[in-house]
């Protein structure tokens, strides 16, 4: 028998990542060291000043008082109640703890909160209720409403949730979901979308036994009707057995909606024939002996929290041609709300929906289902361990950790919520998944400039390494989104095969070149013999130069047959920098040096130089600080440049800080409308609270942006530290002097990396108005 899961939750609401043992010391140390709990408020707006405070509240907080005293709507404008849900429980069905308590239950609210934040960057507050009464806790809830932009119920038991639900969403005019029941709904409901596809089933046709009779199961049962499934398709199954017509023990009026007309009395009874099994219970209630009298090619989710009602290998031993879905993250096919409501939410506040309907729900499964059937990009693989996805049986929903959801379920509830009418303002959904995709990566924000400017004009980059997968995976990218036209350098056949086998369809007419093949090889040969004969190279030691790739593809630019090279996926930097300085070459009177831009939440700075040059003298230097304002002036940001040291305006004395000072002068002296200053330390040059009072005559008015290292251990050491411990974001290196385009990747970097230096790469192709 089934049970009547009166929580109404399901393994759904488990962790994201691989189930293991935690420790109970690891986890209450978790959640009490330091700053207790695992949440905080923190100012979005400066507080630093007797003036800020004065903006901030009074008398200044006055003044947008009186706008929303006119309008309430403006609330949403002067406050943070647009992005701001409330997450709402009374502690009478925690996770599979059961009744225990508003108090107990807060360290789950916390963690909801910390879920719509990470994944989709939406506000909570954490709002335990102290009232088991349906009319104490709606009256409670309904007085929050000018708090919130949106209600996410969580955590109340049924069937007083199914209650307070409908009741609630009746009284207020902002969204209001509880996540236990349409949740899972909306997960499990894309899950059979896709599984019904890959089964070669219709909706309309199959069989369907739903295990439970709590908020998740009775939810799940009319999503999936909503969907196609026939309502006289489906017997529900609780504690007492199957619900059918004329039953009187253990029903009540949300069972009934349901009660079928079967000879069916047990579990059994019901799976015998059936196409899919929902499971909304308890663990063990599934036999491998009903999973066998199922039918072909049957579709199970077992989604009971901890433990399914049949495990994952259970199931398969039992039915090779299962297709299989738990709420577990050890497995295939995780069914987890987290996929879910972040996305909702999101959608639903940034067109200040009135609430959240059933076309909203419907184009969130619907989107969900149609991004598990794209490809699985790199870094999604990467969270997983390197385990590779595609659509079929073992992957019939996207992974929770997938960041595209967001792209794709959010704007598809917004246009949900315009079309359906409950949305009060409109939005552009073009420019809406831009502004999505700035807000979920600081990194995209800077990187979507350069993708847009880099398509103007289709260049055509060699990569050095064709053989590679990443290079495959990220020339598909590139050739794909129209970036770049790449050509690989490799042995054709070799090439050919691993794009085959990597299933890249995108690369099916790529251009592959193998050097030691190629028509242009001899020619080559001679032409970096005419370049470098008089600085000691034979005529036979060009010939095995020529025969290297990363010679033949810097040849290649130089000569025409290629707009720009990108190479150092599989050697170190100084290796991979070699050839192109020899056949390319910099730019009359520039020095190679190598950039990263830092991106941090508010705004992005350029560390030079980090890759090239050891120890750079005062020339060098002044070299490097101005190509660097150039590229910061691409990116529309004015550059303020430090002359970085260890001492600051002669506080300390030193070869270094000598070196620094002469520099400074340099660039003063050839760029005089150039904000530069130094030699000067880090904190000096930004912090503005110490630096103006302290030194009024500094030239930078404001904190220094463009920051140039003395060395490269300097700058090495730096970038790398507030990548790892700082929480920055990096790019690059970006590859500045070269008289033609050229960057070096570092060594084993990931498919994104690639895809951003060749995009780089394919902008500096453009001409010669980008001077960097």
């Amino acid at each position: 028998m089934a049970t009547d899961s009166p929580k109404g939750k399901t393994a759904s609401d488990q962790s994201l990542v691989p189930n293991k043992k935690v420790r109970r010391e690891d986890a209450l140390a978790y959640h009490s060291t330091g700053r207790k709990g695992k949440i905080e408020v923190i100012p979005t707006k400066p507080c630093a000043t007797a003036r800020d405070l004065a903006l901030a509240y009074s008398p200044g907080v006055a003044e947008p008082c009186l706008e929303i005293a006119k309008d309430q709507d403006l609330s949403y404008t002067y406050t943070a109640r647009g992005n701001l849900v409330g997450v709402v429980s009374n502690g009478t069905a925690v996770l599979g703890l059961g009744d225990i308590g508003c108090h107990a239950g807060k360290p789950v609210m916390e963690g909801k909160g910390v879920l719509f934040k990470k994944f989709a960057d939406v506000d909570v507050f954490d709002i335990e209720v102290d009232a088991t009464d349906i009319d104490h806790f709606c009256t409670v809830v309904k007085a929050l409403e000018p708090t919130f932009g949106g209600i996410n119920l969580e955590d109340i038991k049924a069937p007083e949730c199914f209650v307070i639900e409908e009741r609630l969403k009746r009284e207020m005019q902002i969204p209001v979901m509880h996540d236990d029941q349409h949740g899972t709904a909306i997960i499990s409901g894309a899950a059979l979308l896709n599984a019904v596809e890959v089964a070669g089933k219709s909706l309309d046709k199959v069989r369907v036994v739903v295990s439970g009779a709590g908020a998740s199961a009775l939810a799940c049962t009319r999503f999936y009707i909503a969907l196609g499934v026939k309502k006289e398709n489906v017997l529900l199954v609780d504690t007492k057995g199957v619900v059918y017509k004329g039953r009187t023990e253990g029903m009540n009026q949300w069972k009934a909606e349901f009660a079928a007309e079967t000879r069916c009395r047990t579990l059994a009874d019901a799976m015998e024939g059936a196409d899919v099994f929902l499971g909304c219970s308890a663990k063990g209630l599934v036999t491998q002996r009903m999973v066998q009298t199922m039918a072909k090619d049957p579709i199970v989710f077992a989604l009971a929290n901890p433990d399914p009602e049949i495990s994952y290998p259970e199931a398969k031993e039992a039915r090779q041609d299962v297709i299989m879905a738990t709420g577990r993250s050890d497995y295939p096919n995780q069914v987890n709300n987290v996929l879910g409501f972040p996305f909702i939410f999101r959608g639903a506040l940034d067109v200040r929906a009135k609430a959240i309907n059933e076309a909203m729900k419907m184009a969130a499964a619907r989107a969900i289902a149609a991004l598990a059937r794209e490809e699985v990009p790199e870094s999604v693989s990467r969270a997983y361990s390197g385990e590779s996805f595609s659509f079929g049986r073992e992957y019939i929903i996207p992974k929770p950790l997938d960041p595209r959801v967001l792209l794709w379920v959010a704007p598809a509830v917004a246009q949900a919520a315009m079309e359906s009418g409950v949305a009060r303002q409109k939005i552009d959904l073009a420019e809406y998944r831009e502004r999505l995709r700035k807000t979920q990566s600081r990194t995209h924000a800077v990187m979507s400039t350069v993708y847009q400017k880099a398509k103007k004009k289709l260049a055509r980059i060699v990569f050095v390494e064709g053989h590679h997968p990443k290079i495959q995976h990220a020339a598909q990218i590139l050739q794909e989104d129209g970036i770049c036209e790449p050509i690989l350098l490799g042995p054709v056949d070799k090439v050919r095969g691993s794009i085959e086998e990597n299933r890249l369809d995108g690369l099916r007419d790529v251009k592959i070149v193998n050097p030691l093949e190629s028509d242009l090889f001899a020619g080559y040969v001679s032409k970096l013999w005419d370049t470098r004969g008089r600085k000691g190279m034979t005529f036979e030691e060009a010939k095995q130069r020529v025969r290297q790739r990363a010679y033949f593809g810097a040849l290649m630019v130089k000569e025409g047959q290629a707009d720009g090279l990108v190479t150092g996926l599989t050697t170190g930097y100084a290796d991979a920098i070699r050839a192109p300085l020899q056949v390319i070459g910099t730019r009359a009177g520039r020095r190679a040096a190598g950039v990263y831009i830092v991106v941090t939440k508010n705004e992005f700075r350029f560390f030079a130089d980090c890759t090239v040059n050891a120890d750079p003298n005062a020339e060098e230097l002044a070299d490097i600080a101005v190509t660097t304002a150039d590229l910061a002036r691409y990116f529309d940001v004015t550059p303020r440049v430090a002359m970085l040291s260890y001492s600051t305006f002669g506080s300390s004395r030193g070869a270094s800080p000598d070196k620094v000072r002469e520099a400074t002068e340099l660039v003063r002296q050839r760029h005089p409308e150039l904000e530069v200053d130094g030699e000067i330390q880090v904190d000096i040059a930004m912090s503005s609270e110490t630096r103006v009072p302290e030194f009024p005559f500094t030239n930078l008015k404001e904190d220094a942006n463009v920051l140039v290292f003395p060395n490269l251990d300097a700058a090495n050491i730096g970038y790398q530290l507030l990548n790892r411990i700082g929480g920055a974001e990096v790019i690059g290196p970006v590859l500045l002097g070269m008289h033609k385009p050229v960057n070096i990747l570092q060594m084993g970097t990931s498919v994104q990396s690639i895809v951003n230096l060749a995009a780089f790469t394919a902008l500096r192709a453009q001409g010669d108005q980008f001077t960097f």
